[in-house]
């Protein structure tokens, strides 16, 4: 039993540095491709060297979360690699251990990391990443025009050749927006006019507006229940739909808080639960990527060069992302619901790793 606690310990320390390792290699080279970004982006914008690094030292650490499942697949292979390099795996086996046992210290491991990371380390990346957006979208050309959704409704900021014109609506109905409110002002933001709708098409950027009101500076009524009255703008249903667009800015603890705001407003809510599901599964995911690299080296008996293990490696991450973006295609496009669409590759990553621990286990 305490030969047992201390080998566990032992495999515990050893999994933890190569997974810190792992990380820190990672944010290297993510920063280093980032910053090459960052400056390419500023390269016509006098900033110094100081807003790239700064803008990649804070979004790297959201991309890294974002890797952290092929992460702990690259650090259980190298884990498992170097026990087995060494010997110490058949060392652990005289004194009575499995490939299982061997393997399910870092399983648990990476089950906990990943209860941690979702519900410690998610909500400071989502906070970086929308700290990065905000600091970069200052210097962005078109940062005259802006859409958002708050608790007060949808708000649409545009600027034209002559008017700065803000818009607000109560929520969206299909193609329409309801209650739209158009404040239009001058380039010097004084106020011109409002135009009140009760609705607006806006399945292209040409708008058609529904019982219009349009009141002027003195809140005269120009005109009153008009229809079909046209406004051009630079939003159509699918801009719209798309202000969600980057849901790493979401922190996991307010996720569901989203998904009844989305509700509220009439937007669709699939995107908002796939990331619900996603950050659900992801300690399982993390465990079966573990029980995976467990099974590509404690597995195999025949001593394989390290290069046979890249090569493995990187294909079975690249198949792994190309698999869950598909299952997230067929979720999107409802031909699976999104629990499925979510699951169903960690199930069957699952169960592959499974039978192999089983058969590594036997030998």
């Amino acid at each position: 039993m305490i030969r047992t606690s201390i080998i566990n310990k032992y495999l515990a320390v050893e999994f933890g540095k190569i997974v810190i390792n792992t990380i820190l290699i990672f944010f290297c080279l993510g920063f280093i491709m980032n910053l090459y970004e960052e400056i390419n982006f500023f390269k016509d914008i006098d900033v110094g060297i100081y807003i790239p690094v700064m803008l990649s030292a804070i979004i790297v650490p959201g991309l890294l979360y974002n890797m952290f499942p092929f992460i702990i697949l690259i650090s259980g292979i190298w884990f498992f690699l170097k026990i087995k390099k060494t010997d110490e795996v058949t060392a652990m086996k005289v004194s009575g251990l499995s490939n299982f046992s061997i393997m399910l210290l870092p399983s648990i491991l990476s089950l906990v990391l990943g209860i941690f990371f979702i519900t410690s380390i998610n909500p400071i990346t989502s906070v970086l990443v929308k700290k990065y957006e905000i600091m970069k979208g200052s210097f962005e050309r078109d940062k005259d025009y802006l859409a958002a959704i708050t608790e007060n409704g949808i708000w649409i900021k545009e600027k034209t050749k002559n008017k700065n014109n803000i818009i607000r609506s109560s929520n969206l109905e299909n193609e329409n927006l309801m209650n739209v409110t158009i404040y239009e002002y001058d380039n010097e933001n004084n106020f011109i006019k409002r135009i009140e709708a009760k609705s607006a098409n806006i399945s292209s950027s040409k708008w058609i507006l529904q019982n219009v009101k349009i009141i002027d500076e003195d809140g005269n009524i120009l005109s009153d229940n008009t229809d079909n009255i046209f406004y051009n703008s630079i939003y159509d249903i699918n801009k719209i739909e798309s202000l969600y667009s980057n849901l790493d800015t979401i922190s996991f603890w307010n996720i569901n808080k989203e998904i009844k705001l989305l509700e509220e407003r009439g937007y669709s809510t699939k995107q908002m639960e796939t990331k619900k599901q996603k950050s659900l599964s992801f300690p399982f995911f993390l465990l079966a990527m573990v029980l995976l690299s467990g099974v590509f080296t404690l597995g195999i008996m025949v001593k394989e060069s390290n290069y046979t293990y890249v090569f493995f490696t990187i294909i079975t991450c690249v198949l792994i992302y190309f698999f869950n973006d598909f299952s997230a295609a067929l979720g999107r496009t409802e031909k699976l619901s999104v629990e499925v669409a979510v699951w169903m590759p960690i199930v069957i990553v699952f169960i592959f790793s499974a039978v192999g621990v089983i058969y590594a286990n036997q030998k």
